[in-house]
């Protein structure tokens, strides 16, 4: 038996994430692992069992570890727990608190801030009436608009169990299900959002998958309850618990507990969500609490900001609003809620206050200080369309990464020059068989006639790794970060390639397709793959397209003026290359923080690319999470990087930084990047 103490130095304490990082290390081992605080003691395999233990920061849990290799978790916990979990070492956990001055006039407080190439500009609203509410700033901006009152259906059980058997078949559908719908929502909330946003759903999905939920639920499905009953007595009970926890933050995830759990009691009653706004005229919703999942389907047409009587800065709510730019205000209090629907208000994120029929002096001051604030954000979106151009003359594409047709049209409507990855994965992941060759076709041409002529980047099916495929039957492998995936796993399965190829080249004569292909090596892959595509081309008779290779692994970075010669161009995955370059697994939540793409090893290997690709005269991309990172892009063009291909939201971004450019500059900044010897060198400045 392994037995140790550990002192969780996070700065919010074992909260969900880096609870989440603790309970993934711990159901790596087969041994038993158990983990105490104070009287309290908890499975470490269970994040709702380890959330329940409120642990704050600077308290000491005791673990205890029994099996067969119980060695090795006991020194990968403790490696976890002073690496800070997935949110950096001990000394680099810390909070940044943002403090609003009291009784700061809103016509005397706009306060520029530095925002990705452009400024922007924050108010905060002084009471002067007899109806103002204070609540607690949620996120940042002002709203002043009429209220939308929001009211939850409940869910409503009628049935009674059809026996044990099948409740326990309806139960297991309905979290699959929700599982998936999970899995939609993160990557909706990636692509307005970021990773640390979207990581909310992930931890719903574990939720999901809690031990201690599932036992429970199953237990009493076996003594005679529906899976609907039995579920929802199991969410409430747990829920209940994780509220009564002392510090606010490990309270506030209770909400999380609710909306797991009610998403798999809808599909199992069939129930559904009360309807969001969907007047013409834009609102603020006002909602006793909104859930995670009811706060990333807001309509930004419709939805100005939103105002909770309960909540907090930190519950997931909240981080969501600031992700996606909605203002708000929580914990107001019930008073919020006895509003009549349709009363104006004026709320302000940056100070918590909701001004309530505010008085037409203050309605124009606010909507005045919202406009400067909006005019900013707006310049870039304003100036989408037009070329990013830096100050000495200097061009840069930027272009979007995109996972389907909806994204396409957004990608077109927002700036983008093209589509510098179109990820085809979606086609094949979730399902029992390939998609057919007309249908993927058919999607193809659709994306292509959506960009409107522009180019737009196919890359090849890129699975294995953490994105294996039921139906190829793929052999497990002991690291299939190192095995077969990408263009490897595409040329073992030539039939399956081939049937993609054939898709792109017929749907290229719709628009300008051009082919890429993920994860090569060296020249040899790099010839299988496109003598391939000329076979194909030439039995259907069509003209060639442009082939090139994503640049993630750094065989390719050194052998980049010889890959040059058989591609006609490159782009250069910087998640996947930055993985490789410096041996950490990117989906390791504890390595998070030092897995970092302005490492100058992978900033040396990206110069390497670029030399020699242009020496052959041929362009460079970057298509990774990199690509749009504020710090990153000066260094990337000082390095000759010809394009910027990022989430569609942040293309006018992208764009207008750009423009506050100039090459020459960033040559120097490159430069003093490439002498540093650490990351947090590069992002200091040298």
């Amino acid at each position: 038996m392994q037995q140790f103490d550990l002192v969780i130095h996070n700065a919010t304490g074992l909260h969900a994430r880096p609870a989440r990082v603790f309970v993934d290390i711990a159901k790596q081992y087969q041994s038993t692992i158990q983990v105490r605080h104070g009287a309290k003691q908890a499975n470490a395999k269970s994040l709702i069992s380890l959330l329940q233990l409120g642990v704050s920061s600077g308290q000491l849990i005791h673990i205890d570890i029994t099996g067969v290799d119980e060695e090795s978790a006991a020194l990968a916990l403790v490696s976890a727990v002073r690496e800070g979990l997935g949110e950096g070492p001990a000394e680099q956990v810390v909070t940044t608190p943002v403090v609003v001055a009291a009784g700061v006039s809103i016509m005397e407080a706009v306060v520029p801030a530095v925002s990705v190439g452009y400024t922007a500009a924050t108010a905060t609203l002084k009471p002067e009436t007899a109806r103002t509410i204070r609540g607690v700033a949620g996120a940042p901006g002002i709203a002043v608009g009429p209220i939308y009152q929001f009211k939850r259906s409940q869910v409503v059980i009628n049935e009674t169990s059809a026996g044990a058997t099948l409740e326990q078949a309806r139960l297991q559908a309905a979290l699959e299900s929700a599982r998936q719908q999970l899995a939609e929502l993160r990557e909706q909330v990636l692509q307005r959002g970021g990773e640390d946003e979207a990581a909310i759903f992930e931890v719903h999905r574990d939720i999901l998958s809690d031990p201690m939920l599932l036992d429970s639920a199953e237990m009493a499905i076996a003594e005679g309850e529906s899976a609907a009953r039995a579920w929802q007595a199991v969410i409430n009970q747990q829920a209940a618990q994780m509220a009564k926890l002392p510090d606010p933050l490990l309270s506030e995830r209770a909400a999380d507990v609710r909306d797991a759990g009610e998403r798999v009691l809808r599909l199992l009653t069939g129930n559904k969500l009360a309807p969001l706004p969907q007047s013409d005229i834009p609102v603020i919703v006002v909602a006793y609490d909104l859930t995670p999942s009811e706060t990333v389907a807001l309509d930004p047409q419709r939805v100005l900001g939103f105002c909770t009587a309960v909540g907090g800065p930190n519950a997931h709510t909240a981080i969501l609003a600031r992700a996606l730019g909605l203002p708000a205000v929580v914990s107001a209090g019930t008073a919020i809620l006895e509003l009549a629907e349709g009363t104006p208000i004026i709320l302000d994120g940056n100070s918590g206050i909701v001004e309530v029929e505010p008085p037409e002096r203050i309605v124009a001051a606010a909507q005045l200080a919202r406009q400067e604030e909006q005019a900013r954000k707006l310049a870039a979106a304003e100036r989408a369309h037009a070329p990013a151009i830096t100050g000495d003359g200097h061009r840069v594409e930027v272009v979007a990464n995109i996972g389907g047709l909806t994204d396409a049209s957004q990608a077109n409507r927002s700036g983008a020059e093209g589509v510098g990855l179109l990820r085809t994965e979606f086609l094949f992941l979730n399902r029992s068989e390939a998609p057919t060759e007309e249908e993927q076709f058919g999607l193809y041409k659709e994306i292509a006639q959506a960009l409107d002529g522009k180019p737009v980047i196919v890359r090849t099916l890129d699975i294995g790794g953490d994105k294996p495929i039921p139906y190829l039957n793929l052999p497990a492998e002991e690291n299939p970060f190192l095995g077969q995936r990408g263009i490897r796993l595409c040329l073992q399965h030539p039939e399956l390639f081939r049937q993609q190829l054939r898709a792109i080249l017929r749907a290229s004569a719709f628009g300008k397709l051009r082919i890429m292909f993920p994860m090569v090596a060296d020249e040899v892959e790099m010839r299988s793959a496109r003598a391939m595509v000329e076979e194909e081309r030439a039995a259907l008779g069509l003209s060639p397209v442009e082939v090139g290779i994503m640049i993630e692994v750094p065989s390719a970075a050194l052998m980049a003026e010889e890959l040059a010669r058989e591609a006609d161009f490159f782009s250069i995955g910087t998640n996947d290359l930055t993985q490789y370059t410096l041996a950490m697994d990117r989906t390791n939540p504890t390595l998070a923080t030092r897995a970092d793409g302005l490492h100058p090893a992978v900033l040396r290997l990206i110069a390497r690319t670029v030399e020699g690709a242009h020496r052959a005269g041929k362009w460079v991309g970057v298509c990774g999470e990199l690509g749009s990172d504020a710090m990153a892009i000066p260094i990337l063009l000082g390095l000759g990087i010809d394009e910027l291909s990022v989430s569609t939201p942040a293309i006018p971004v992208v764009k207008a930084q750009i423009r506050s450019l100039t090459l020459a500059d960033c040559k120097e900044r490159a430069q003093q990047a490439l002498k540093c010897a650490t990351a947090a060198q590069v992002r200091a400045g040298g």
